[in-house]
């Protein structure tokens, strides 16, 4: 879904894009292995997106780059106790 912004168009899509660790550790691994891969495809607009017209505010890249590690992390945490 594509929510008008002041002045461009931006990618949302009810994805909270700078998690803390402790909302991360409050979901299941379903949830995070979905939320990494809606994370992901947002990711890959924002680059194309960025490529093509310079984004107003381009720390959301690093914002949701940062999200996307927290996640792998909890992941991997949780596969490492199973």
């Amino acid at each position: 879904m594509q929510i008008r912004c002041p002045q461009r168009l931006c990618y949302t899509r009810e994805i909270v894009i700078n998690m803390k660790q402790q909302e991360i550790t409050k979901l299941s691994v379903e949830d995070v292995k979905k939320r990494i891969s809606d994370l992901s495809e947002q990711l890959a607009k924002m680059k194309l997106s960025h490529s093509v017209a310079p984004m107003e505010n381009p720390i959301q890249i690093r914002d949701v780059r940062k999200t996307i590690a927290r996640l792998n992390t909890e992941l991997t945490k949780r596969e490492a106790q199973a």
